[in-house]
């Protein structure tokens, strides 16, 4: 597949402006990234987004990479993280876009699609809990147990000492050893995150989201949900070592259209680990296909 040529843009997202790259013509996918990530989680989706004839918006999320960095922790909390996927679907020139979010991307898009289906076209998954959901089953042992680094990372200050300690060796080994499909990333995959991640204030950005959003009082938020009425697929790699397969339980309630695809051999990197079958999956949604 010939690689399009990816064009570098800022967009105004909620008081910070948003690095995306921006490719394609055609009806407008937003490609949201989790933790650690940036816009490169998305590097097998997009040529094959473009071959079908969509046009993809993929941004660094806020405080990554080449995005603004705001200071104040609040600014992470899930209402600006919200407004700013209103700021990139309307900057698309179209009345509505198909979201696509993975890992705290992923939650994002649970949250966008609740609070403004009139500019979500489809809807699409990919491990990424329903926090109304995970904050259910984290009350029993087998997620608790799988969630316990979000503790860790509510803590000030010293996750940024491990997570950055040996050059950020706890990094590359999650990279290099979490996924299922052991050569998902590559080293230079590795090395670009990692010199995201290296920027002046972009670890503790990133440990924002959690701290913002995660806490006892925050979490409050997620306890009551208006369904989701989007078409909606959801795809999960079974064997993701943080987030169990029961997390797909009752997500039927919350989106009745929604669909939901199981990859046996992938974990948390889904979209990295099997692109191919991903890639399929993802493109008959969007086009219609059974």
């Amino acid at each position: 597949m010939e690689e399009p040529e990816l064009r570098d843009k800022y967009i105004a997202g909620e008081a910070v402006d948003l690095h995306v790259i921006a490719v394609g013509t055609g009806p407008p996918v937003v490609l949201l990234h989790g933790f650690p990530e940036n816009w490169r989680s998305w590097r097998y989706q997009i040529p094959a987004l473009v071959a079908a004839g969509f046009s993809v918006l993929a941004p660094d999320m806020r405080g990554y990479n080449l995005s603004g960095k705001p200071a104040v922790q609040s600014a992470y909390q899930l209402d600006h993280l919200v407004a700013d996927v209103v700021a990139l679907v309307n900057a698309t020139g179209y009345c509505r876009a198909h979201i696509v979010g993975h890992d705290w991307g992923g939650i994002v898009a649970w949250a966008f699609a609740e609070r403004h289906p009139e500019l979500v076209d489809k809807l699409v998954i990919l491990n990424a809990p329903h926090m109304k959901i995970y904050l259910e089953k984290v009350k029993y042992p087998r997620q608790m147990l799988k969630s316990w680094y979000v503790l860790f990372f509510l803590l000030p200050r010293l996750p940024e000492l491990a997570l950055s300690a040996g050059n950020f060796r706890a990094i590359r080994k999650m990279f290099r050893l979490s996924p299922a499909k052991k050569d998902a990333f590559s080293s230079q995959d590795i090395e670009d995150h990692i010199e995201a991640l290296s920027q002046p204030g972009a670890l503790t950005a990133a440990l924002n989201y959690y701290r913002a959003n995660l806490t006892m009082a925050n979490a409050r938020k997620f306890a009551h949900s208006a369904p989701i009425n989007s078409q909606t697929l959801v795809i999960w790699g079974e064997l993701d070592p943080a987030l169990g397969i029961e997390l797909l339980d009752g997500l039927h309630k919350i989106a009745p259209r929604i669909q939901i695809h199981r990859v046996p051999g992938a974990s948390h990197w889904v979209q990295n680990e099997a692109p191919m079958e991903v890639n399929r999956v993802l493109l008959n949604f969007l086009i219609g296909r059974n």
